[in-house]
C-alpha cells in the first residue's frame, strides 16, 4: 500500500502523482478523474499496477499525437518511435490502430503525398522515391498507388532537367564523357533506362568542337606531364590510352600527340 505525497503537473497535458516510496506516476487528466486520485489518499499495489499500464497508454498516445503534428508519419516511424521512447509493444500496436481509426495515420495517403512532394522539389526518380518509400516501411501496395501520380510525362520533364544540370555539371569533362555520365546520374537518382535516353534524345544535347578541343588541351598536359618519367613511346602510348578512355576523339587525340611531339623535338 503507498499514499499519494502530492500531484503536479507538468508544462504538457500530464500529471505526476508522486508516491510515499519515491516513485511518480504520469498521468492523464482522464486517468486522474477516472480513479480519482488526489492528495494523501492511499493506494494500493494492485491499482498502482493498473495506473501504470492505462497510463503508459494514455501518455504513449499524446507522445504520438504529438509527433504526428510536425508532418505526416508512416506507420513504422511511429512505432520506432514509440519504441525509442520504451513504451510496451503492447501498447505500442493500441496506439498504432488507434491513431489508424482516428484518420491520423495512413500509408497511403502518406506514399501518395510524399510522391508528389518530392516531384515538386527533387529531381529524384521513380526508382530512388520507391526505396525510400521502402525504408519508411510502406508497404508495396502502397508505394505503387503513391508512384501512380508520377507519369511518365512527369518522370521525363524532370529527368530533362537532371540532364541540362548533369552536362553542366561534367563541362569539364569530353562531351562523350559528359554524356555518359549524366546518363549514370539519372539512373543512380531512379530513373529507367528508357526515360534517361528519350531525355537525352530530346535535350539534342551537341559538341562545342572548340570547347572540346580546349578540354582535351587541358587534360592531355596534364597527363603528358605526369607520364614525364616514362620512355617517350611509352608515354605517347600511355597519354594515348588514358584520353580516349575519357571519351575524346581519335583524331583530336592525334593532334594534341603530334603538337606535343614537335615542341619535345624543338626543345
Amino acid at each position: 500500500m503507498e499514499k499519494i505525497v502530492k500531484i503536479t503537473k507538468e508544462k504538457s497535458q500530464f500529471y505526476l502523482v508522486w508516491l510515499t516510496s519515491g516513485e511518480h506516476l504520469r498521468v492523464s487528466e482522464d486517468i486522474l478523474v477516472r480513479y480519482r486520485l488526489l492528495k494523501d489518499q492511499e493506494i494500493s499495489d494492485s491499482i498502482i499496477a493498473e495506473i501504470k499500464k492505462a497510463g503508459s497508454y494514455d501518455v504513449g498516445l499524446q507522445w504520438a499525437l504529438n509527433y504526428l503534428s510536425y508532418q505526416m508519419r508512416t506507420k513504422k516511424e511511429i512505432r520506432d518511435y514509440l519504441r525509442d521512447k520504451e513504451f510496451e509493444k503492447s501498447d505500442r500496436e493500441k496506439i498504432i490502430n488507434q491513431l489508424v481509426e482516428m484518420q491520423l495515420l495512413d500509408d497511403y495517403l502518406y506514399s501518395e503525398s510524399y510522391v508528389r512532394t518530392l516531384m515538386k522539389t527533387s529531381d529524384k526518380g521513380p526508382q530512388q522515391i520507391k526505396q525510400q518509400l521502402k525504408k519508411k516501411g510502406v508497404e508495396d501496395e502502397a508505394i505503387q498507388q503513391g508512384l501512380a501520380a508520377y507519369t511518365l510525362s512527369d518522370q521525363l520533364l524532370t529527368a530533362s532537367k537532371a540532364a541540362e544540370k548533369g552536362m553542366h555539371r561534367y563541362r569539364d569533362k569530353s562531351f562523350k564523357d559528359a554524356v555518359q555520365k549524366t546518363k549514370l546520374y539519372l539512373i543512380q537518382r531512379g530513373f529507367s533506362k528508357a526515360i534517361v535516353e528519350q531525355a537525352i534524345t530530346d535535350l539534342e544535347f551537341e559538341k562545342d568542337e572548340d570547347q572540346e578541343l580546349t578540354i582535351l588541351q587541358t587534360q592531355g598536359d596534364r597527363l603528358w606531364e605526369r607520364n614525364r618519367s616514362l620512355e617517350p613511346a611509352k608515354r605517347k602510348l600511355k597519354v594515348k590510352q588514358s584520353l580516349y578512355q575519357k571519351g575524346f576523339d581519335y583524331e583530336l587525340i592525334s593532334q594534341f600527340i603530334n603538337e606535343k611531339e614537335q615542341e619535345a623535338d624543338g626543345e
